[in-house]
């Protein structure tokens, strides 16, 4: 594949991604993917500042083209939107950040859907007990909504906090996997 960053007049490095938009039953998704046809991020149209955001801040300049998203990325969503929900784990991703956002981020597939896991808890299982604030943290600088599922994290005591697309997707999303909330 070619290398889809170049150096600008200034010198500073630019990334290259495309840009698609998928319906869905709570709003237009966008997604960002690579040219290797890897999910960069995904984001709700309506908060696509926060999206262009967090690329800035894990690739530096970024640069989005239209172009459709890989067939089996976006049949793969769709199916999760009608009920496949073991579908988003056929979805490649990749994402910059530091070895502790990694750490988190990976961690969130493995809570299962239908589940939710606090941010006490989560942290706890990563060896890093008092380090709940740092999850949540990174929870928050997550660009791959649903996919990396970041809904599933909620308070210690059981309430929906924070989410990057709104509170009622993140209801939406959890009650769309069996969570009674």
């Amino acid at each position: 594949m070619p290398d889809r960053r170049s150096k600008s007049a200034n010198g500073t490095r630019s990334q290259a991604f495309d840009l698609d938009r998928l319906e869905t039953p709570i709003g237009l998704a966008l997604l960002v993917t690579d040219a290797d046809g890897v999910l960069r991020a995904l984001d709700w149209e309506d908060y696509a500042p926060r999206m262009q955001e967090l690329l800035r801040l894990h690739y530096g300049t970024v640069i989005l083209t239209e172009a459709r998203a890989p067939k089996p990325m976006r049949a793969a969503l769709a199916g999760y939107f009608k009920g496949d929900l073991a579908s988003l784990a056929t979805i490649p991703w990749r994402v910059n950040g530091t070895s502790f956002q990694q750490k988190v981020w990976s961690a969130l597939p493995k809570i299962p859907a239908g589940t939710t896991l606090s941010y006490g808890a989560l942290a706890a299982r990563l060896d890093s007990p008092n380090a709940m604030r740092a999850v949540g943290h990174a929870n928050g600088s997550n660009p791959i909504s649903v996919v990396v599922p970041c809904h599933r994290l909620i308070g210690a005591n059981g309430s929906l906090v924070k989410y990057g697309g709104g509170l009622e997707r993140k209801r939406w999303l959890l009650r769309h996997e069996g969570v009674e909330i």
